[in-house]
């Protein structure tokens, strides 16, 4: 499994909503700052995006996307000088997921918001707070696919179709995120820009299929054909951080994914991650997640046990 794939199967998606916005006229509306990650594709027509903290508003035309992966308010509209709606409000009547604002409906968003917890910010962390996508890329034709279906699924609702929508959403975040790599990556430091170096690939792959290797920064060199010093160099200006930093990060990855949904020991999780005792283990975990194994398996339970008990409740 590549790299990307085996990082967005880690992570555990704790809730997520997906749904569009038509809107017409003269119009403006006022989003919240999400809980989680949200992405947006604009179907057709044309509008600004200004996203708090940004120096100025970004304009989107049809199939332009765009993905917020720091929980800011944004505001969109047509003209951003107008009084805004608030999103909850126009929401509150949707139909399928699907809200109205303004006089016509000539401009048409679709999108999704995700909720992964802390695990998710080994990717998320490398990308900027708003990062557009522009429509004029060979990766856009699948995401327009994705994006005709996920309309059609909103606008026509048929059996199946909550399921056919939370695929299909999969389907547009994993394409946004190629597209990132395609077009913007090289030129941020982060997890995605070293995925997009071919030998620093190269290395993060090896790291992934063997985490319980004692890696050295030369074992990783020879992975990539290239020198210590230019691997430790290449590797630190493309992820923001060393190639044994990087095997520790992974390593807790899976560690926190091995504490949430198995019920193996803490020594079996250190021993199978390549630690030969448990206070090795728990030191490196508490550097990076910031608790120790156990307190991180104790919180987690208690957050599945609210989600069931919220559930029963709904039911």
């Amino acid at each position: 499994m590549d790299p990307l794939s085996e990082v967005l199967t880690q992570l555990s998606s704790q809730h997520s909503f997906f749904g569009g916005l038509k809107a017409g006229g003269d119009w403006a509306v006022r989003f919240p700052a999400p809980q989680g990650e949200k992405f947006n594709v604009l179907v057709r027509g044309a509008c600004w995006l200004a996203v708090e903290g940004e120096d100025r508003p970004i304009r989107l035309q049809a199939g332009d996307c765009f993905l917020l992966s720091r929980g800011r308010p944004l505001l969109i509209g047509s003209d951003l000088s107008l009084p805004a709606l608030e999103s909850e409000e126009i929401y509150r009547h949707a139909v399928n997921g699907v809200a109205h604002c303004g006089s016509a409906d000539d401009c048409f968003l679709v999108g999704g918001r995700f909720a992964f917890g802390d695990e998710a910010e080994l990717l998320f962390d490398s990308l900027p707070p708003v990062a557009v996508i522009k429509s004029d890329s060979d990766q856009a034709s699948v995401l327009r696919w994705a994006l005709q279906r996920l309309a059609h699924e909103l606008c026509t609702p048929s059996p199946g179709g909550a399921l056919m929508v939370q695929h299909l959403g999969h389907i547009m975040l994993v394409q946004v995120l190629r597209m990132y790599l395609e077009q913007e990556a090289a030129t941020t430091p982060g997890w995605l820009s070293a995925l997009s170096e071919p030998r620093i690939g190269a290395a993060i792959q090896a790291i992934h299929a063997h985490p319980a290797r004692r890696w050295t920064v030369e074992a990783l060199a020879d992975v990539a054909g290239v020198s210590r010093s230019t691997l430790a160099l290449r590797f630190k200006q493309a992820a923001g951080f060393s190639p044994l930093e990087y095997v520790l990060r992974w390593r807790m990855q899976l560690a926190t994914r091995s504490l949430r949904n198995t019920r193996l020991t803490v020594s079996s999780i250190a021993q199978a991650l390549g630690y030969e005792s448990d206070s090795a283990f728990s030191n490196a975990f508490k550097r990076i997640i910031k608790c120790s194994p156990r307190v991180y398996r104790e919180r987690a339970r208690a957050v599945v046990a609210q989600a069931e008990s919220a559930a029963r409740v709904d039911a």
